[in-house]
């Protein structure tokens, strides 16, 4: 099955992770062996390789900077500038990887069909670039609202304008309270420049605000289900189904505290808490189950964002095993034709629809 990745923290693996994704996971591994700086060292499951072994072809790659006052208990960059700069850097490390053949931007509807059809050509996909739609994970790196054309320009196409805390633009995970007028201006000249609006991170206040004051397309890139695991980052059905009338896909997320309750980073082990794919497929099938359709979901990863195998499904070692979720919907009575959905179709329709 050909799939289509909505989250991955790529360029934040290479730059800040020191990854050269063009080793496999295997590599990568052994490359980090005896590393302790981060605690997902020696437990990578990303590469291209990897990707091209599962058949994923396609990805929404991230750029991500966050900005925090000095003293923070959060981790970011102290000024806007010194963000804007890192997520240039980021951009650098996207556009040599273009360079080098591994990647390939994708940036409107004809370069998104274009590169569907190449990995459907019926040749081997193993020497294919991946193509990469970019998004930016929380906007506080828009240094003022004229960045956000400079961004449009290089290929920026999707914007969450909140990660965790507070933001410049937006409240995200555990914070709380409504946007400012410099938030609601940026959803202003998201939808001039038809940017998709990532709702994903944004605190209650600030969603329900973003969806009454942004026109525009709306997805959920990586998500899961506060009715299954009770915490802010999730979505309430209220939210889902708010999303699902805006005509939004929303991707399931592989962060094993987002996928079961009661999750303590560093501590917990996906098999003892049962973690697994099955899992995750609970969390989409019970948005299916509210949409009463499976139009509304895809595949949002999440993996290797600042986690490894220690925090992760653990049925899954490498992200070709996403091609595991294929039976498991099918052993649920997924039909061949929802597969086909949930796995690409939901992604490229919704683009296929919103962009020029």
């Amino acid at each position: 099955m050909f799939i289509l990745d909505a989250h991955l923290d790529l360029s934040m693996n290479a730059m800040e992770w020191n990854r050269d994704l063009r080793n496999d996971v295997p590599t990568l591994r052994h490359l980090e062996k005896g590393m302790t700086d981060k605690p997902d060292r020696e437990r990578a499951t990303v590469s291209f390789p990897d990707l091209r072994r599962g058949n994923i072809g396609i990805v929404v790659a991230t750029q991500i900077a966050r900005f925090v006052k000095p003293g923070s208990i959060i981790p970011g960059w102290n000024s806007p500038e010194q963000a804007w700069a890192q997520t240039q850097g980021q951009l650098t490390w996207y556009k040599s990887m273009e360079e080098a053949g591994e990647m390939t931007q994708i940036t409107n509807k004809k370069s998104l069909l274009k590169h569907y059809d190449l990995w459907n050509d019926g040749t081997p996909n193993d020497k294919k670039p991946i193509g990469y739609i970019l998004s930016l994970e929380g906007a506080d790196s828009i240094v003022n609202i004229s960045y956000l054309e400079k961004a449009y320009n290089y290929g920026l196409r999707a914007i969450g304008p909140a990660h965790y805390g507070p933001g410049r633009y937006a409240n995200g995970t555990d914070a709380t309270g409504k946007m400012n007028q410099n938030g609601i201006d940026l959803l202003k000249e998201m939808e001039r420049l038809n940017i998709i609006l990532d709702a994903t991170h944004l605190c209650d206040d600030a969603f329900w605000q973003a969806l009454d004051h942004f026109n525009g397309a709306v997805w959920a890139s990586h998500n899961n289900c506060r009715a299954l695991v009770d915490h802010n980052r999730q979505y309430s059905d209220e939210m889902i189904k708010a999303l699902i009338s805006r005509g939004a896909v929303i991707g399931g997320a592989l962060d094993a505290w987002m996928m079961v309750p009661n999750w303590e980073r560093g501590i917990s082990d996906p098999k003892k808490m049962n973690c697994s794919l099955e899992t995750a497929f609970k969390h989409m099938d019970h948005i299916c189950q509210l949409a009463g359709n499976a139009n509304h979901i895809g595949i949002g990863s999440d993996l290797d964002g600042a986690f490894g195998t220690e925090q992760c499904p653990y049925d899954l070692d490498t992200i070709a095993d996403l091609q595991k979720l294929v039976l498991i919907f099918k052993n649920h009575g997924y039909t061949d034709e929802d597969l086909k959905k949930i796995f690409h179709q939901n992604w490229i329709d919704f683009l296929v629809k919103n962009w020029d």
